[in-house]
């Protein structure tokens, strides 16, 4: 058996030690270690990005990626979408609710963490395209992806667009 090795992680902000095996990738470490279980365990190999974290603002698959290599970086997982949020809860994950985007469930913590890396490096309101290219490697296979779609380009509009400008500043936005 694997010997432990103390890890100094960031996730969500906050500083966390874990005692684990060196082999542990960092969705086992997030999953069963720190009790983040948004972050899914699909299939293990990098095919279905249910397992997608943010590291550094990348979208990464935590499935593949050994814990100790977010050693000194900056994990988000979904748990953490909503922090800077004064609801609680990211203009992703509200659209999601709005257009119906999430079935079982199982895809979207992944496909959320994805548009949203996306969304934040672009800096703008997306296109159906983009948005298609930013989740391009989570799969869903309860939707025809079009609702999922819908959603990310409207809270890319939100954030960023006419409306989202004052959103991105936090302040308050109505809508009439």
């Amino acid at each position: 058996m694997a010997q432990p090795r103390l890890l100094q992680l960031r996730i969500n902000g906050a500083s966390h030690h874990v005692a684990a095996p060196s082999h542990w990738t960092l969705l086992e470490v997030l999953r069963y270690e720190l009790d983040l279980i948004g972050t899914k365990q699909g299939c293990d190999k990098g095919d279905c990005g249910a397992c997608t974290v943010q590291v550094d603002g990348h979208p990464v698959l935590s499935c593949l990626t050994l814990a100790c290599q977010a050693q000194g970086r900056a994990v988000q997982t979904v748990e953490g979408l909503g922090f800077s949020s004064p609801s609680g809860c990211h203009p992703l994950q509200d659209a999601f609710d709005r257009y119906d985007a999430a079935q079982c469930g199982f895809c979207t913590p992944g496909i959320l963490m994805s548009a949203h890396a996306m969304i934040e490096r672009l800096r703008r309101p997306v296109t159906r395209d983009e948005a298609k290219e930013g989740i391009a490697g989570n799969l869903c296979r309860c939707t025809g992806y079009t609702k999922i779609i819908d959603a990310i380009v409207d809270a890319s509009e939100r954030v960023f667009g006419e409306a989202g400008a004052a959103t991105a500043s936090g302040e308050a936005v109505t809508h009439g």
